[in-house]
């Protein structure tokens, strides 16, 4: 080369990469909170920078082992801080290094260019502009991985997007240093100038395309998340159909029996008989009776869901006014009660005693509003992400679309969905205003 080009200072690089695993780790949901975290974050910051200082002037032979080191540290770093799978951890320091990677190179070039020939009397000129590119580079990528990242911190990456990150990512670190190995290759700059600027445009092409596929990522989730709940809709309303002509089927029956008992009971026949029969002819008048609400659908979906229960040794009762869901859409109507129930049923069928499998609902109005109310019996801890109950279930981006169909149902209806535990009682509120 014709000219020297300074190494970037390993502290740099170090608060760089400490920094942009910060980015990350405030958009995600933490496992460490308060001074736990403060006090770790420093820890973190320490180690990082003690490690790539020290490691400064070993050989070339060992300057990839000690970035694989840097990188694993940042790795430790989200992954003890987040509540976050390995493969996310993996996936969030890939792109956290690469982001790195390029705010240092960037911050250097500009450095580089500006007083290339006094690098040793631009001490405080040099941490001026290292403070204002850090902190506008840093905020920039903030603000644009805010918009992408779903409030509960979470986006269930799965091992293919971690493998594809990492192929990018490795890519892209392989090119951008390439010269400061050797400059004997079609794709190595000869001056210092051209390192940097190859090195500074690769990181930001890599940047890019991550962030690219991220935004791909995240529509992907949302398309599959829209896909399970139009499932789930049109599941219920299946559901809702066929319990429709079941419950038919059983109404006709209910009036055959009925005949059939007011013609024994014309029949000369034995008092005990006549006493069996009216007991019979009561029992059936109460169960149709128990099953009107005042609408047809919930008829409908209570009759199904308390045969179901009935048959899972479940008590389900209700006080519900169904003449207030007269102006809702049959399928809104499904998604709701229907999601609400099965819920609570998967529930309820694990406890195992029968005389605690419980389920209340309730509808009425109350001062303008429509007010909902799903209580079931409940044993464990309750723990919310995004205001809904976090799946215990493997594969949970495979679960809980039952919970998101129903608070997007109610929002349709200007309404809200509230889930919270109060003693051993799961208790969901939805509240709307009345329907016109």
């Amino acid at each position: 080369m014709t000219d020297v080009l300074p190494d970037i200072p390993r502290l740099y690089t170090a608060i760089a990469e400490w920094i942009a695993c910060i980015v990350y780790i405030s958009l995600l949901k933490k496992k460490l909170h308060g001074w736990k975290l403060i006090g770790f974050v420093v820890l973190v910051l320490f180690a990082q920078a003690t490690f790539l200082i020290t490691t400064k002037d070993l050989p070339i032979v060992f300057w990839i082992p000690s970035m694989i080191v840097a990188i694993a540290m940042m790795f430790l770093f989200i992954y003890l801080s987040c509540e976050i799978t390995l493969i996310e951890a993996g996936y969030f320091s890939v792109r956290a290094f690469v982001a790195a990677e390029l705010v240092a190179s960037f911050e250097w070039q500009i450095h580089y260019f500006l007083w290339k020939d006094e690098f040793e009397n631009t001490f405080m000129a040099s941490i001026l502009l290292f403070s204002i590119v850090f902190v506008f580079s840093f905020g920039l990528i903030w603000i644009f991985e805010r918009r992408l990242i779903p409030k509960e911190g979470k986006l269930n990456i799965r091992k293919r997007e971690f493998l594809s990150t990492l192929t990018i990512g490795v890519a892209v670190f392989s090119i951008s240093n390439l010269s400061f190995i050797t400059s004997r290759t079609p794709f190595s700059g000869q001056y210092a100038q051209d390192i940097l600027n190859i090195r500074t445009f690769v990181d930001l092409g890599g940047f890019a395309i991550l962030y690219a596929y991220h935004i791909q990522i995240n529509d992907l989730r949302v398309r599959h998340e829209l896909q399970a709940m139009q499932t789930i809709l049109r599941k219920q309303y299946e559901q809702y159909q066929q319990s429709k002509e079941s419950i038919e089927i059983i109404n006709y029956k209910y009036h055959d029996l009925k005949n059939q008992i007011i013609a024994l009971k014309a029949l000369k026949s034995p008092e005990e008989r006549n006493k069996y029969l009216t007991q019979m002819e009561d029992e059936i008048k109460f169960y149709e009776a128990q099953n009107k609400t005042g609408n047809h659908v919930l008829d409908t979906l209570f009759t199904s869901k308390n045969l179901y229960c009935i048959n899972n040794n479940i008590t389900l009762t209700y006080v519900v006014d169904g003449t207030l869901l007269d102006n809702m859409e049959v399928m809104d109507i499904c998604t709701i009660f229907g999601n609400a129930l099965d819920n609570a049923i998967e529930y309820e069928k694990q406890i195992e005693d029968e005389e605690k499998r419980l389920i209340h609902v309730t509808l009425f109005k109350q001062k303008g509003f429509l007010m909902m109310k799903f209580e079931n019996y409940f044993e464990d801890e309750l723990y919310l992400v995004g205001g809904l109950p976090e799946t215990t279930k493997k594969e949970s981006h495979q679960h809980g679309y039952g919970l998101k169909s129903i608070r997007y149902t109610v929002q349709k209806y200007d309404g809200v969905v509230n889930i919270e535990k109060k003693g051993n009682w799961f208790e969901m509120k939805i509240l709307m205003p009345l329907l016109k």
